[in-house]
């Protein structure tokens, strides 16, 4: 029962299967809870799981969201709205003479040989792009000045066509964004009540595709963003709530839901960015310089991300969908890799013969075929079901009960016939070939951060994280596994951890030989200017911001550029050293490669603030009370075949006493799988820690 007096902070993350939602109460505890997405009504799946946590704590919801101060949501609708086209009618208004900013891209492709692959058409229309006469050139100079009554007539014939936002992306906005604010002002009052986005005040960064894909893409998403927020706003209201909704960001910070609304590709990757926001949190366990994979397997994708010495890598390389393929963001984010890989990913035979599981997912709806709402797909979890990793009786904590039958059947329909194989092998190939989509993931991010997976510790996050974990992490090579006792719910368990923050970027160009540092103090002053302005938005007192300054930089007439912490935001002469310094470091660890002797050139400045950091830790998990008790099973286990496993319960397991598998240590919300060469405990923050080579020195 709760306190009457008792005050709350909830945290939701709304995934493609499950919402899952984590509760921190007064007492010092922490209570998790799952329910399935309602993938035509999101809210609607949040406010069921906000039904199970009010049974829990033996009150109705409205008293509970009443007694509620903090709400944090995580969210795939702004990504959800782009891939499945559920996007605003947006129209781009570009300088006269570039109308294929979003055609031409910046040259890449996936394959330089392959040239039977369309290029993939431009996120905005060219029947709704439209050129603007005027010109600013590199120097912020005005060469041709802006023809008004032509924006005057391209807005009403938006009007015409019915568009319902607007991105604006001129060139040079960010040396001078003068013509970029007239046609703002001008669509503000010929063209009212219709969102438009300028591309310098939202991403100030010298690549034109990049600032003119990022302000096409927050346009599109403006009014779906504002209707979601604005219903879920008002559907909590009604419910009972009364405090603060933030929303986490895709650089794994939390603003106000109005500010997202304002501005929504910050929440494209939202869900995702807050699974390493509580992996930097269990990194502590591990030591703060080691090398972290945060792996959040949920029912739909698998999502992947570093921790470094306790920091999380950010990128402006996010794309949505493909490489090249797909649409990129051109907006900073928490680096995450995401494949089509979970507990409901699909599992079907190609016309070749050739197993093949994902991308697509049997979601939460019809979910796995042991769900019993579908009888012709079968899942990774249906494998795991056959394979004895899942008890069909303790689903959720026994909320739901399995059926295993329609599991075999499926799997034997679906790919032990076709393949010619036993049921246990056919499902033992499942969880095979979904493990190497997973590892090859990993491997993708940390290759591309300098980073041997084999000397990382892999942190399993996710309810589908257990069923196969112990095979990645073998894969990789990793010595140690840590599956948290919040790890079931990893991305919502980030959410009560994040900071509110922001990230504020300058453009601009300085050698270091010749620095101009007046001019770099100016900017740096600006980026102060705009923590404290953010500061006051948000109610926090400025002696509590943390700011962290970087710069993008690069060696001269390279093409691309890293981002490098600023350690002397005053850049004395020892500070500019220092960063020459710190880029050449940075450059030998991501390329393997660098020139200690040469100069760099700055095209950026940032400033990342941050308040609110959590000192405290999370407090204990309290787990429902089901009648379970430890005992055996008999599960298959890849390259060993079929063992007998004891069943640990993860709440009943003593504090730092050592266990050997092949073993099943499970709660209501996951069930971990551990093969006959592993060593694990709990540790005394309540994790799982595994040693996959006990014995072995690192």
């Amino acid at each position: 029962m709760a306190h009457a007096s008792w005050r709350f902070r909830v945290s939701s993350d709304t995934g493609g299967t499950f919402t899952d939602l984590v509760v921190e109460d007064d007492a010092g505890e922490v209570r998790m809870f799952k329910s399935p997405t309602v993938a035509s009504d999101p809210a609607a799946g949040l406010l069921n799981a906000l039904d199970l946590a009010a049974r829990s704590y033996g009150v109705d919801r409205a008293a509970l969201l009443a007694s509620t101060d903090l709400m944090v949501h995580g969210t795939t609708h702004a990504i959800n709205a782009i891939i499945t086209g559920a996007t605003a009618r947006t129209a781009f208004l570009t300088t006269q003479g570039h109308p294929d900013i979003l055609t031409l891209r910046e040259g890449g492709r996936v394959d330089p040989f392959d040239h039977q692959t369309a290029f993939p058409a431009p996120y905005v229309p060219r029947h709704l792009t439209f050129e603007i006469p005027g010109r600013v050139n590199w120097a912020g100079e005005v060469t041709r000045p802006l023809d008004e009554a032509r924006v005057v007539e391209t807005i009403r014939r938006l009007a015409d066509k019915q568009v319902e936002a607007v991105a604006v992306c001129l060139l040079w906005s960010v040396s001078n964004p003068a013509h970029e604010e007239r046609v703002g002002a001008l669509l503000g009052e010929h063209l009212p009540g219709v969102p438009f986005t300028l591309s310098h005040a939202l991403n100030p960064t010298i690549r034109e595709y990049r600032r003119a894909s990022s302000a096409c893409i927050d346009a599109s998403l403006k009014p779906v963003m504002s209707a979601y927020l604005g219903g879920l706003q008002t559907r909590l209201g009604e419910a009972g709530f009364a405090g603060k909704l933030m929303v986490v960001t895709s650089q794994g910070a939390m603003v106000d839901a109005d500010e997202v609304a304002r501005a929504p590709i910050k929440a494209i990757n939202s869900g995702p960015a807050m699974a390493p926001v509580a992996g930097i949190h269990y990194t502590k366990g591990v030591g703060a310089s080691a090398d972290v994979i945060v792996a959040d397997t949920g029912g739909t994708t698998y999502d992947v991300s570093l921790v470094r010495a306790g920091e999380t890598p950010y990128t402006r390389e996010a794309w949505i969908g493909r490489a090249h393929l797909g649409h990129m963001t051109g907006f900073p984010s928490v680096d995450v890799k995401s494949v089509g890989a979970g507990g409901g990913s699909i599992a079907w035979v190609d016309e070749g013969g050739v197993l093949r599981v994902g991308p697509q997912s049997a979601g939460a709806s019809p979910g796995p075929a042991f769900y019993g709402m579908q009888r012709t797909m079968a899942t990774v979890s249906d494998a795991a079901l056959v394979l004895g990793y899942l008890d069909p009786a303790f689903f959720l904590g026994g909320a739901i009960t399995l059926d295993r039958g329609a599991s075999v059947r499926v799997l034997t329909d679906r790919v032990a016939e076709p393949l010619g194989l036993s049921l246990e092998e056919a499902a033992a190939a499942v969880v095979d070939v979904a493990t190497e989509n997973m590892v090859q993931a990993i491997v993708d991010i940390s290759v591309d951060q300098g980073l041997d997976p084999a000397n990382a510790v892999l942190i399993g996050g996710g309810g589908a994280a257990g069923l196969n974990s112990i095979y990645i992490a073998r894969r990789l090579g990793c010595h140690t596994l840590l599956i948290p006792e919040l790890g079931a719910a990893l991305s919502a368990a980030g959410g009560l951890l994040s900071e509110i923050g922001a990230e504020y970027r300058k453009a601009t160009f300085l050698r270091s030989e010749a620095l101009d540092a007046e001019a770099a103090r100016a900017l740096i002053g600006e980026l102060r200017d705009s923590a404290a302005a953010f500061a006051r938005s948000a109610g926090v007192a400025t002696d509590d911001l943390s700011l962290r300054f970087s710069v993008e930089a690069r060696y001269p007439r390279q093409a691309w550029e890293i981002q490098v912490p600023l350690r002397d935001p005053a850049l004395s002469p020892a500070g500019l050293e220092a960063l020459v310094r710190d880029f050449h470091d940075a450059h030998l660890r991501i390329y393997a490669v660098n020139d200690p002797d040469s100069a760099i050139e700055v095209i950026g400045l940032a400033v990342r603030v941050s308040a609110g950091a959590r000192a405290a830790p999370l407090g204990q998990v309290r787990w429902p009370e089901a009648a379970r008790a430890d005992g055996q099973r008999m599960i298959y286990l890849l390259g060993e075949g079929e063992r007998s496993a004891t069943v640990h319960r993860f709440e009943s397991m003593p504090r730092e006493e050592t266990f050997r598998g092949p073993a099943i240590v499970e709660s209501p919300f996951t069930s971990v799988v551990l093969d006959s060469a592993s060593a694990f405990r709990i540790t005394r923050d309540g994790s799982l820690h595994v040693d996959l080579m006990p014995g072995v020195a690192r």
